[in-house]
């Protein structure tokens, strides 16, 4: 494929919109270019966590989720070097790997909040 970050919108959310540094709450689905399943937060029947923008996550999500609306559902194409680069990571994840992650944003909290 490309060696760029590629966002594609499956569905416009109308909710709080991802800045930097808000604590998002999503359910995720991530797959080789193969299609080989690495890692799904809906096969272990919870959401995942984490803070975003500030380096917490691999870059492609960093990038790839801001502006995003609570509600949204967007397929990120994260090429190797905004993943996880030369690291092997876990059984799956090979050096140089590029990755697909389709992803719903379930909340998004920030400092007002």
């Amino acid at each position: 494929m490309t060696d760029t970050l590629d966002i594609t919108d499956l569905h416009l959310g109308d909710g709080k919109a991802v800045v930097k540094g808000a604590l998002i709450t999503t359910h995720y689905h991530g797959t080789l270019e193969d299609g080989t399943v690495f890692d799904s937060s809906l096969e272990k029947g919870r959401p995942f966590q984490c803070v975003i923008g500030t380096g917490r996550v691999i870059k492609g999500w960093d990038q790839g989720l801001m502006g995003m609306k609570v509600g949204g559902k967007r397929r990120l194409f994260v090429p190797a070097h905004l993943a996880y680069g030369e690291r092997q990571m876990g059984a799956h994840i090979k050096p140089h790997s590029n990755l697909i992650f389709e992803i719903e944003l379930l909340e998004v909290l920030t400092r007002d909040d």
